[in-house]
């Protein structure tokens, strides 16, 4: 039920703000998502059967996963790590397994985490004849061959996307992606890192590009992931030129939240279709499928995450602008952006390398890099160039943060695969496109026996 006393629009402000903290308590936390196959069909798994989505999760309980349920179905798992931060193994809507990892200390932490996942994933699914892969975009089967996974929300979402474009189904079905959240110290922080990240997030998407095939051919882009976001649905994905104005902060994006249409409400453990409907009204109690009924809190934090910007805001910064991949990549994205982002004379070196660049380079930009990768260029400079200056200015960061492992080894390693691909000039996508004119022979499905974890 709603909160006994109605939800404020300080109430929402508040909401983000709280995630203010110092430095010192400052955490960064990794999710990464991959395409379940069958290793025998090279088919996505069904949520069913003796070798399902479902079989996977409830084998991953062996070690210490908790189930969630939905419905009567296990859609989730959760785990707490030693400090008691929680991580989650959950579906999107064709299967995609995702981990959303705990808030950790540093990228020691976070790619321990990751590896530990991923191994424990292997386990169980070498004993379902499973395997998984790490790429942006689905590289053979069509919308039609991905099964759908019993989860309420994407049953409402599936029915709207394709008012709103025409690859909205294509993300929730065949997209993947590693994401990177990161906290801030108050509003100036926030809107500083917003800010400076929202620019440089068509660069990680260059530098993370790993999706250049559909249904077992090339499909022109090096980043079909990134592609599918410019038509999804305008009103909630994008570069929001408002980050850029002067005066931009909480209350700026409230507001911003507040324009987004609807998808759903959660009324005794089921979902509501408000698709399209207004959270200003469900504010006042004035929406006709819930008479009279006030969101609340949790209503307010369901539906910031159905905002899709390449930055998302909320009691943290989610950076969400690069593909799927390997294991490397999975650690590299966030300590990309931690070097950049804490580390005040990083950020503010990031922020001289875009600072000058106007909202018609931030939209172009974008589209660029789905093609280009980084070839593309922005303001007069290459891709590549500015990615070689980011990396840089990312490994001084993390030099100057001197997080060190057991081997008194900082986090700069984990930047050494993306340094290569800036230096090089070469995207992931162009060494898959490279294999699949060499020594693939135009087979597609090699990349299963190639690169899955």
């Amino acid at each position: 039920m709603a909160d006994a006393e109605p939800l404020t629009r300080a109430d929402l402000i508040g909401a983000l703000s709280k995630g203010s903290k110092p430095k010192s308590e400052w955490r960064i936390g990794a999710e990464h998502e991959k395409f379940g196959f069958d290793m025998s069909t090279l088919r996505r798994p069904t949520y069913e059967g003796p070798n399902g989505i479902k079989a996977m999760l409830e084998g991953l309980t062996r070690f210490g996963w908790r189930e969630v349920r939905e419905a009567g179905h296990v859609i989730a798992l959760e785990r707490e790590n030693a400090e008691g931060y929680t991580a989650s193994i959950s579906l999107e809507p064709g299967g995609q397994f995702e981990l959303s990892g705990a808030p950790l200390k540093d990228i020691h932490d976070i790619c321990d985490e990751t590896g530990r996942h991923l191994m424990e994933v292997k386990q169980v699914a070498d004993q379902l004849n499973l395997g998984f892969l790490g790429a942006g975009f689905d590289p053979l089967w069509r919308r039609e061959d991905v099964p759908i996974m019993p989860k309420g929300r994407y049953e409402i979402m599936r029915a709207y996307m394709p008012k709103k474009g025409s690859l909205g189904l294509d993300m929730m079905l065949r997209t993947c992606t590693i994401q990177a959240n990161l906290d801030f110290a108050d509003e100036a922080d926030m809107v500083a890192k917003f800010r400076t990240s929202l620019a440089l997030q068509p660069i990680a998407t260059a530098l993370f590009a790993c999706s250049p095939f559909t249904e077992g051919k090339p499909n022109g882009f090096l980043s079909a992931r990134a592609n599918v976001w410019t038509d999804t649905d305008p009103d909630r994905t994008g570069m929001l030129d408002f980050v850029f104005r002067d005066g931009f902060g909480f209350e700026a994006y409230v507001d911003y939240a507040l324009d987004v249409p609807m998808y759903f409400a959660k009324r005794d453990g089921r979902y509501v279709d408000l698709s399209g409907q207004s959270f200003r009204a469900f504010m006042d109690g004035k929406l006709d499928a819930l008479p009279g009924d006030r969101a609340d809190a949790k209503d307010w934090a369901d539906h910031l995450t159905t905002l899709f910007p390449e930055v998302r805001l909320k009691a943290y910064l989610e950076m969400r602008g690069a593909d799927g991949g390997p294991w490397s990549r999975i650690c590299g994205l966030p300590a990309l952006w931690a070097g950049v982002l804490y580390d005040a004379p990083s950020l503010a070196a990031a922020w001289d390398l875009v600072k000058d660049w106007d909202i018609d380079d931030h939209e172009r930009l974008r589209r660029d890099v789905t093609r280009l990768g980084l070839k593309a260029e922005v303001a007069g400079r290459s891709v590549r160039d500015v990615a070689v200056d980011l990396v840089t200015i990312a490994k001084r960061g993390l030099k100057n943060r001197a997080r060190f492992s057991g081997g008194m080894v900082d986090e700069r390693g984990y930047l050494s695969e993306l340094e290569d691909i800036a230096d090089s000039g070469i995207t992931p996508a162009d060494r898959l496109l490279e294999l699949y004119h060499g020594d693939w022979q135009g087979d597609v499905s090699r990349i299963y026996r190639d690169f899955a974890y």
